[in-house]
């Protein structure tokens, strides 16, 4: 059913009075909640005139940083932050030190480590699986203080 040329401009002139009337009652909304709001805040002049308040903390974790603990790796130094991690790091045999740095540190894949030390990839894998497990082995007897001697 077509419209006629004055039934659609009733309609927009309807529409556009709608519309400004929804953004004045939201316009009013607006100006009475930022009122509200205002009655209820309270200046940070008042608060720090009052009663001194510290606007701001800084926590222990920020203010002593960690301890550095370098391990030397392939020629490559590495500080880590947990001690029992590098004391255990440190008595691990040399050939599984450096497959370790190389992988987590070094970025290197299991296939560029074999071919390094001419051993299959499953042999690497292997290698590193049971050289974590002794990092394992050792950080709990360093942080239960038994004295265990160290099996390869």
């Amino acid at each position: 059913m077509p419209y006629t040329e004055a039934y659609r401009e009733h309609i927009m002139y309807a529409f556009n009075g709608y519309c400004k009337t929804v953004i004045r009652f939201a316009a009013i909304n607006a100006w009475r909640d930022r009122s509200r709001r205002r009655q209820k805040e309270i200046s940070l002049e008042y608060l720090t005139e009052e009663k001194f308040y510290p606007l701001s903390t800084t926590d222990e974790y920020f203010e002593a940083p960690y301890e550095e603990y370098p391990v030397t790796i392939c020629g490559q130094t590495v500080i880590l932050t947990n001690g029992e991690l590098a004391a255990a790091l440190l008595s691990l045999p040399e050939k599984n030190r450096e497959i370790i740095f190389l992988y987590f540190f070094g970025h290197y894949t299991q296939r560029e480590i074999w071919e390094m030390y001419g051993r299959c990839r499953s042999t690497t894998g292997y290698q590193i699986r049971r050289t974590l497990r002794l990092l394992h082995k050792e950080i709990e007897v360093l942080s239960h203080g038994k004295s265990e001697p160290f099996a390869l």
